[in-house]
């Protein structure tokens, strides 16, 4: 009964621990998604595995153009190995002012919304690794750091389980 009770507790308690989007309401800059991915962007990332070992390492050309209530994201990456990949999102800003994107490895659609510089996608993500594939749930972390920088977070998890992390810098080009 008491270790039911001690593992409870550590479980709430850790959830109590979770940063919640609400918690950047009043930062600066304001994200503004649409604002900041119109136009060209480049960005480096890493992705890192479930005990922190840097995996794989990357460089992405970003063009963003904005039509209405749409965004497109024209991602070209290239990887260390010398790996090419394009992920084009369309992303819709709806009436509510939270977004909803697809992308052509992106299972189902993915949902974002944004508080003061920060904004929170959640969504599942068909990964390659080798001859197989894995859906990934990213719970994905933007944070704007000023005019023209950017940070990404990401959490990749399997049946609830972290498997890897993506860390990403992106730049706006003047």
């Amino acid at each position: 009964m008491i270790k039911r009770a001690f593992i409870l507790l550590t479980v709430l308690f850790l959830s109590s621990c979770s940063a919640s989007l609400e918690d950047y309401r009043q930062t600066q800059p304001k994200f503004n998604l649409f604002e900041y991915f119109a136009g060209d962007i480049k960005a480096w990332g890493m992705v890192q595995d479930f005990t922190g070992k840097q995996t794989r390492r990357f460089e992405v050309d970003i063009v963003g153009t904005v039509e209405g209530n749409t965004l497109v994201l024209d991602e070209q990456f290239l990887f260390a190995d010398g790996e090419k990949q394009t992920r084009i999102w369309t992303i819709e800003r709806l009436p509510d002012g939270t977004y909803q994107g697809t992308a052509g490895d992106v299972v189902g659609i993915a949902k974002g919304r944004e508080e003061g510089n920060a904004l929170n996608w959640i969504y599942t993500l068909n990964v390659a690794v080798g001859d197989d594939n894995y859906d990934l749930k990213l719970d994905d972390w933007l944070f704007r750091q000023d005019e023209r920088r950017a940070f990404n977070l990401t959490s990749m998890s399997k049946f609830g389980i972290e498997v890897g992390r993506i860390s990403i810098f992106f730049e706006k080009h003047p």
